[in-house]
């Protein structure tokens, strides 16, 4: 009888790749409006935009820089870890990724926790009391890197997805036989696995069978994401490596100008 060998799938690298590269563009338009709009408002309220980032603490957004930036630097070593078929190197790297992109999400509640307490959030009495420009930067900042945490959040899920698939081990790929096991007096049909042990066994059938055709199918589970096949890691790493540079951008625009 022979080996049933795994069904091939196809993949379109390229235009996996691709697909990625248009979402990513999608996410600089969205970000490059708000940029647009922080530098019309900067300009309109400049003292006020000056005034209300002192505010902001340096040494807090400097953390969140450099949590980001090391990230950065695991999710890269993660892919070249499994380029290498490391895959527990790479399972390492990729749960540190994941464990500083929670790091960063539990520094921004607090630091947002803090400012909300203190009355700082749209909307606020205290707010409503200050400039108006002052209420247009922490609009601005609270709807800006809102949404950033938005992307980080979403990054995190999906670093946890490819961090799953990369542990999952594939099904050995196993050989079956089938033959006619002789019980007189009648007999029954059994596969057995490359070890001999049974793992099917049919009904039991007279001397007057002569004949038995079988088709044995099975589908082996593959390694999803191996040293042959980590484009969805890679466009993970791609996506993590755009939220951390948009957070380059946020950093010395609200942190940074006073």
């Amino acid at each position: 009888m022979k080996a049933f060998s795994p069904i091939e799938k196809h993949q379109d690298y390229t235009g996996a790749k691709m697909g990625l590269w248009i979402f990513l563009f999608g996410e600089l338009l969205l970000f490059g409006a708000m940029f647009i709009l922080y530098s019309v408002f900067r300009h309109w309220y400049p003292q006020d935009f000056h005034n209300a980032s002192r505010s902001l603490n340096m040494i807090t957004g400097t953390v969140h820089t450099l949590v980001l930036l090391t990230s950065s630097l695991t999710m890269v070593l993660s892919i070249t870890a499994i380029q290498k078929g490391n895959k527990k190197l790479c399972l390492t790297f990729l749960f540190l990724t994941i464990l500083l992109g929670l790091l960063f999400m539990v520094n921004k509640y607090f630091e947002w926790e803090h400012k909300i307490h203190n009355g700082i959030y749209p909307g606020s009495e205290f707010l409503l009391a200050q400039a108006k420009g002052v209420m247009v930067f922490f609009s601005l900042y609270y709807s800006m890197v809102g949404i950033h945490g938005l992307h980080v959040i979403i990054g995190i899920v999906l670093l946890s997805w490819i961090f799953w698939e990369v542990l999952k081990k594939p099904d050995h790929h196993s050989r079956w036989d089938a033959f006619l096991h002789k019980d007189f007096p009648g007999c029954h049909l059994a596969i057995v696995d490359a070890q001999g042990k049974e793992v099917w066994k049919g009904e039991v059938f007279d001397d007057s069978v002569k004949q038995i055709h079988l088709r044995v199918s099975y589908h082996p589970v593959k390694e999803r994401i191996h040293f042959h096949d980590f484009i969805s890691l890679e466009n993970c790493g791609l996506y993590w490596h755009l939220v951390d540079m948009i957070w380059i951008f946020l950093f010395p625009l609200y942190y940074l100008i006073s």
